[in-house]
């Protein structure tokens, strides 16, 4: 079974920096069989498509609201993740998910697409 693990939030002051990490484990899974996306979550607020880049790592795709702030990256060799985020403002504070869709030449802001999710790490910035 997939697990997603995230880690890197915590608070943080406007302006500021963030490098968010998605560890994936597996037994007779590969990381480079996923797709992967972020999401976040405010309280009171849907789900909120940020990220996902394909299983090589080739092709990626962002909602505009964070579009030259945010990068996802991955590195297969180190089964991992990423979603740096810079700039951040008082708005950015939120839940942040990582999810795993299967292998797929497709990017989906859907969360449906996404079958494995993480447990979430808070970003808190302060104004």
């Amino acid at each position: 079974q997939v697990q997603l693990v995230e880690s890197g939030g915590g608070l943080v002051q406007a302006g500021d920096s963030l490098r968010l990490s998605c560890a994936f484990s597996g037994p007779l899974r590969t990381f480079s069989d996923y797709n992967m996306g972020w999401f976040r979550q405010a309280p009171g607020r849907e789900r909120e498509f940020l990220a996902a880049i394909t299983w090589s790592g080739a092709n990626e795709y962002y909602v505009n609201t964070v579009k030259g702030r945010f990068a996802i990256s991955r590195d297969n060799a180190r089964n991992t993740a990423y979603l740096a985020m810079s700039n951040l403002k008082p708005e950015d504070t939120a839940t942040y998910f990582c999810a795993a869709a299967a292998r797929s030449a497709i990017l989906s802001a859907r969360a449906t697409f996404y079958n494995t999710w993480g447990q979430g790490t808070q970003v808190t910035v302060s104004s």
